[in-house]
């Protein structure tokens, strides 16, 4: 029996491994999103229309579930905020997340309500289901704030690039509006975050919105402290008509020292962090290692030797 257990959860773990592996790394279609991006023309049509299909096809079944949920103007006005800053701007991204905690809580309470007869206490097995619907629900939340803070960290750590850039084009004679369709094409491939974010500023722009308004909806979006920051300098630029690049080298130094001092804060934090691993973990092997067998012959020779004397 211990030899079909090891061999099926050695099985189980192949092919999870073959499966990850084979879906980021050796995947066939991997080669052809690649040459999506640089040229659309070499791709036959149906290949991405099928594609876009078996992407899709999840989110249009959680789109009808989610708006089964009722919600409040208020509370999906904010998760719209929160799925526009992780980078969800599709009409059905709303109902597709509600309708996402609908079915892991539902799935969830269901593994509950399975594994609370292997419970033998009563209070816990009326209680598993519950914690775990729960859970189901809370999960989809949880990871959309991890995406909204981790994409967050990639235009903070973008934005030094993106004012350099923003120098080099106003020091070369063109406009601001000009400079933000040069860096979003620029840092595309770089850094695709904030360069869609300037991509919307410019279609925003383009649209006829003000150059004012559309640079406080790309600080509204985002929700990052330090493009809020950026925007109010462009604005007060392009208002009193002070200089640009100045304004913007001096914010990029700022910005790069700030990170500097953010890693090296990082880094005297490690030494504290490393006390309770190294007292659980390390210095108990160490102490066995060391001090075991001298503990071993302690016992094998003196306390014999002791017994005898009694």
């Amino acid at each position: 029996m211990p030899i079909v257990i090891a061999i099926g959860v050695f099985v189980l773990l192949a092919g999870l491994v073959s499966a990850f592996g084979y879906s980021h790394y050796v995947k066939p279609t991997r080669l052809l999103d690649q040459l999506v991006t640089t040229t659309s023309d070499t791709l036959p049509s149906s290949l991405t229309e099928r594609k876009q299909k078996v992407n899709f096809s999840f989110a249009q079944l959680l789109e009808p579930i989610g708006n089964m949920l009722p919600i409040s103007s208020q509370d999906a006005l904010a998760t719209k905020h929160e799925l526009t800053a992780a980078g969800f701007r599709s009409r059905s991204a709303v109902p597709v997340f509600y309708g996402s905690k609908i079915v892991l809580a539902v799935g969830l309470v269901a593994l509950g309500l399975v594994l609370r007869h292997k419970v033998s206490n009563r209070i816990l097995s009326v209680v598993t289901p519950v914690a775990c619907g729960g859970l189901g629900y809370a999960l989809p939340g949880i990871i959309l704030g991890r995406l909204v803070k981790r994409r967050q960290e990639k235009i903070r750590f973008a934005l030094p690039d993106v004012l350099d850039l923003l120098v080099v084009c106003s020091e070369a004679g063109s406009g601001l509006d000009q400079s933000l369709v040069n860096v979003a094409r620029e840092l595309k491939t770089v850094h695709p975050a904030v360069a869609e974010e300037l991509a919307i500023v410019n279609m925003e722009i383009m649209a006829g919105k003000g150059r004012a308004d559309a640079l406080r909806n790309f600080g509204r979006r985002t929700g990052e402290e330090e493009v809020k920051k950026l925007t109010a300098i462009l604005i007060q630029t392009d208002r009193f008509g002070t200089s640009v690049s100045e304004a913007l080298r001096t914010q990029s130094d700022f910005l790069r020292v700030r990170r500097r001092q953010e890693a090296e804060e990082r880094a005297g934090k490690v030494g504290v962090k490393l006390v309770f691993p190294i007292f659980f973990f390390c210095l108990p092997s160490l102490l066995v290692v060391t001090a075991g067998p001298g503990i071993v012959q302690l016992f094998e020779n003196l306390f014999p030797i002791m017994n005898k004397l009694h």
